[in-house]
């Protein structure tokens, strides 16, 4: 393996009272990674050291970076990105943590925008006390989006044997109504089409739809979303050729394990189709930011406070997140190649 083989993963530290640091460090602390990826955590020596001390992961060494650089192969990175006197208090919510998850997020980007890293793998944040004049988004996709000047980006929950989008996120359950429309579902439709050709190279996608009403509106009798904005949406989007099949009643759906004939699956919102996805995956799940120029997943569970310092955070779903990352880098790449040997000439005898 040459060093262009070796993929530098940008880490953010996410909320330092949450359980980022663990999972990060548990990760680490398997030297295997290091065969095949540069790791660079953007965080704090201050942080780490309290987690490593409390924990019992003393054995783990961060190798001191100014820039990326500079990090080293075979080492995990430290860069510190703060001089401040961090308080770290696990399980509990500050304003310092915001910050510091926030100044985290925003020197990984912006390395990743200059190429300094390959992929970004993120800890999690605390959506509330992360808000500022600098980040007024409702959490890391909507704020990478922003960023790349893309204007809709696809949440995709992974994990090796189901993949679920959702139409509409980070929005109150009161307000999804009226943003499930044909063109919404639509552009989600293809979004995940072309997330699995390109990103995970299904040459074929088959995709399952759900309805937003119980039982799928009844035929009306429950909702008539599926028959004036869903049904169209998945009709068109078969017009332009994409495997697109539904609209299915969300708990069936998923109660016969019908899920498990398809490559992907877009839910109407939010806990639609995180609820089963976290169910069947268990910690195992990965959310992967579909859409972008770049490469950005994150564990699919949240900042954990009641169990931040107790030693007990699996590091499951961190580690498969950098997998994730490190797989989707390499597929890209692989296409990009196959895509510009396919328009070279050909050699004429």
């Amino acid at each position: 393996m040459t060093s262009t083989d070796r993929i530098r993963v940008g880490i953010t530290l996410g909320d330092m009272n949450g359980i980022g640091p663990e999972v990060i460090l548990r990760t680490l602390s398997d030297s295997r990674l290091f065969q095949n990826i540069i790791p660079i955590v953007y965080g704090s020596n201050r942080v780490m050291n309290f987690y490593k001390k409390e924990l019992g992961l003393d054995e783990i060494t961060f190798q001191g970076a100014k820039d990326a650089d500079q990090a080293v192969y075979k080492k995990a990175n430290l860069i510190s990105i703060t001089r401040e006197e961090l308080l770290v208090e696990p399980g509990k919510v500050s304003v310092q943590a915001g910050k510091l998850a926030f100044e985290s997020l925003q020197k990984a980007v912006q390395d990743l925008a200059s190429n300094k890293i390959d992929v970004l793998v993120t800890a999690p944040i605390n959506k509330k006390n992360i808000q500022s004049e600098d980040f007024h988004f409702p959490g890391h996709t909507e704020y990478l989006a922003k960023y790349s000047n893309v204007e809709d980006a696809l949440m995709l929950m992974c994990s090796e044997t189901l993949r679920v989008g959702v139409v509409t996120g980070h929005i109150p359950l009161k307000d999804v109504n009226t943003h499930i429309t044909k063109q919404a579902v639509l552009k989600k439709i293809l979004a995940i089409d072309k997330t699995l050709r390109t990103d995970f190279s299904i040459e074929k996608p088959k995709i399952a739809v759900l309805g937003l009403n119980p039982h799928a509106g009844d035929d009306g009798l429950l909702g008539m979303e599926e028959k004036d904005v869903i049904n169209p949406a998945i009709h068109e989007a078969r017009d332009q050729g994409i495997l697109a099949i539904g609209p299915f009643p969300a708990d069936g759906f998923f109660a016969s394990s019908n899920w498990k004939n398809f490559d992907a699956v877009l839910a109407m919102y939010h806990d639609q189709g995180l609820i089963p996805f976290k169910s069947i995956a268990g910690e195992y799940g990965v959310n992967f930011t579909a859409g972008l120029p770049i490469v950005r997943t994150s564990p699919a569970h949240g900042t954990a406070y009641d169990l931040a310092g107790k030693g007990i955070a699996s590091e499951q779903s961190f580690r498969q997140a950098l997998y994730m990352a490190c797989d989707i880098y390499h597929t890209r790449m692989e296409n990009r190649e196959l895509a510009a040997n396919a328009l070279q000439p050909q050699k004429k005898d």
